[in-house]
């Protein structure tokens, strides 16, 4: 089974352009997989999914589109990022994450954790000493992670969680204390002998993005672990496989892994 994860960024390219590409990249994740986690979805994209990759798909909306500090419809947030789509990002549109599934695999349940809720950063802003800029930072962006119970033809059901950390790179402990909390909740989630798969932008490296009992992460900040199986090696992207118009699609390169 292959199981890949990609941060599409939108839909834009690296350096970032004016033109969107994100129908593209969608159909280009999932093409060959069996699994896909997607992070940075646009909100009003979420429902595009399933027609743009001939795959199911579980969405969840992690930030709602917004103009400044008011809510607006998702549309307005696509018409507004058109604009200039490598500038405004998800300054409108918000941001959803999701899995997509073949059709051998069936999802039978479903659940959503919030990775930075108000209670959660103040008791790690009073562990980790964070000043108020960083806890203002945190508290800037609604992050999630999700998971999925689905059934297999012919084998054990399967756990996949899919996650986007926050992004605070001049303090690295704050995603890793999502990270950690979420694979602690996905644990609680799966039955005993379960395979489970936790994959997305961890927006942590190395010795930050190893979790207890799971496998080797992968090279980078994106990472695809494993608990209850025996994966291959997670594989990155090479630049070429995702180089368009002579940009990459997205600042993130798939990461891709091959599940027993």
């Amino acid at each position: 089974m292959l199981v890949r994860s990609w941060n599409l960024y939108h839909g834009n390219t690296w350096p970032a352009g004016r033109r969107s590409y994100l129908e593209e990249m969608v159909g280009l994740a999932a093409g060959s997989a069996d699994v896909v986690l997607l992070q940075e979805v646009p909100a009003w994209a979420l429902a595009h999914l399933e027609a743009w990759s001939g795959m199911r798909a579980v969405a969840d909306v992690a930030q709602q589109p917004r103009f400044g500090p008011l809510p607006i419809p998702a549309e307005l947030g696509r018409r507004l990022t058109t604009l200039a789509h490598g500038l405004f990002r998800s300054a409108f549109a918000g941001q959803g994450n999701a899995i997509l599934f073949v059709s051998g695999l069936r999802p039978v349940s479903r659940d959503v954790l919030v990775l930075n809720p108000p209670a959660f950063r103040r008791e790690q802003a009073r562990e980790l000493g964070l000043d108020l800029v960083a806890r203002l930072a945190w508290a800037k962006e609604r992050r999630v992670c999700q998971v999925v119970r689905v059934e297999r033809e012919g084998a054990e059901p399967l756990v996949v969680a899919n996650l986007h950390a926050t992004s605070s790179p001049g303090d690295r402990r704050i995603p890793a204390a999502e990270l950690r909390s979420a694979a602690a909740w996905v644990e609680t989630f799966a039955r005993t002998g379960e395979t489970v798969i936790l994959g997305g932008d961890f927006n942590v490296s190395g010795d930050d993005a190893r979790l207890d009992g799971w496998s080797e992460p992968g090279p980078g900040i994106d990472h695809l672990v494993v608990r209850g199986a025996v994966p291959g090696t997670p594989t990155v992207w090479a630049d070429e496989r995702r180089r368009r118009d002579g940009m990459l699609l997205s600042d993130h390169a798939p990461i891709e892994l091959e599940i027993p």
